[in-house]
């Protein structure tokens, strides 16, 4: 039997929802309570159901947790708590992005706070520092973002092994075509508003998230303001911004299967951290932000709460089911790729990251 798993991951732990119809579910934990989980992914291929979750405790610091039976049990190993080498004077501070890779069952990427990547090639049992983004020349000028100076984002290409970029704040994108050995930026077309004196630089764009659609080269970026679409890996960007209600945001979803399709979670602006007009609500573009529509049935007016960066979600089922949790510790899941919403969880603490998963 399929079941649907959602991981919440929050300030204070990891909780975890099932569903075997998406209509009914059921809730447990908190796992790590007391501890934060900024990062979480659900390892399915070949057939897995690991769930690896970036832990922060505030005694004994950042790790990497795992379970192999969808988050029921958990193990801890000291080889799995990320840690920089000693040349690098540098400790960790979080793990933010936990990616398994398309390309290779046995690799999983971790971006960090500070700004730096991370390589498994054992599934998530050891990581090593990726050199090659760590002693680039711009690394000493990447500031950090109101939530830290951290690589938030890792998107690596189906079918292209050697070809991935990573999003950092604020940092801006950079790509790699030799599996991360060499890194360029790729800004071109994204603005950075707070940088008056030139508003289009090489690097140094506050860019909340990036998403791969299903297009050829087709991607999806979260600006701090601006939201935008490339058609060719990212090595350009164009502003897909006509036609919301606010520019800035802080997550992106791009279909899993459906070419131009993608969401993104308004945010009224950098100043507020609201909704627009106080309702919750996701907007939906099925021509690749050409034109937007509001989705929010079943998402509550009158808040005041906000959508983080990794706080949202998507399944694989068909069709595909959206999730966003929120700043005030509800979770919303919709069945129907947006049309509905219902709430999943409530009073839960401040919602970091949301992801989720078909287990067989």
């Amino acid at each position: 039997m399929t079941e649907t798993v959602v991981a919440i991951g929050t300030r204070k732990g990891l909780w975890i929802a099932r569903s075997s119809d998406r209509t009914e579910w059921t809730l447990e934990g908190p796992h790590f309570l007391m501890s934060e989980v900024a990062s979480v992914a659900i390892d399915t291929r070949q057939g897995r159901s690991t769930v690896l979750a970036g832990v922060k405790s505030w005694h004994w610091g950042p790790t990497v947790q795992a379970s192999t039976d969808g988050g029921r049990t958990w193990t801890e190993s000291a080889e799995r708590a990320l840690a920089f080498p000693s040349d690098t004077d540098t400790a960790l501070e979080r793990v933010w992005q936990l990616t398994p890779d398309p390309n290779d069952a046995d690799v999983v990427w971790a971006g960090v706070e500070p700004h730096a990547l991370f390589k498994s090639t054992d599934r998530g049992e050891r990581y090593e520092l990726v050199r090659g983004l760590w002693d680039h020349p711009h690394r000493p000028t990447w500031e950090p973002g109101f939530g830290g100076g951290a690589v938030h984002t890792i998107v690596p290409e189906p079918g292209h092994p050697e070809s991935m970029l990573v999003a950092m704040s604020a940092g801006g994108v950079y790509r790699s075509a030799d599996g991360g050995a060499t890194w360029s930026p790729s800004n071109p077309g994204i603005r950075a508003g707070f940088m008056p004196d030139n508003e289009y630089p090489e690097y140094g764009q506050c860019v909340h998230k990036v998403a791969r659609g299903q297009g050829d080269g087709e991607l999806f970026a979260q600006n701090h303001n601006g939201v935008y679409r490339s058609s060719d890996n990212g090595q350009s960007w164009q502003s897909i911004a006509e036609g919301l209600p606010t520019d800035f945001g802080f997550t992106v979803l791009a279909h899993p299967t459906r070419p131009g399709v993608v969401w993104v979670v308004p945010v009224a602006d950098a100043g507020e951290r609201i909704p627009p007009d106080a309702q919750l609500q996701v907007q939906r573009s099925d021509d690749a932000g050409a034109t937007w529509r509001r989705q929010a049935a079943g998402l509550p007016d009158h808040s005041y709460t906000c959508v983080l960066r990794d706080a949202a979600g998507l399944d694989s089922a068909d069709p595909v089911g959206v999730y966003l949790g929120t700043r005030n510790g509800d979770v919303f899941a919709s069945a129907d790729e947006g049309e509905s919403f219902q709430r999943i969880a409530t009073q839960l603490p401040d919602v970091l990251v949301v992801r989720a998963a078909q287990l067989v």
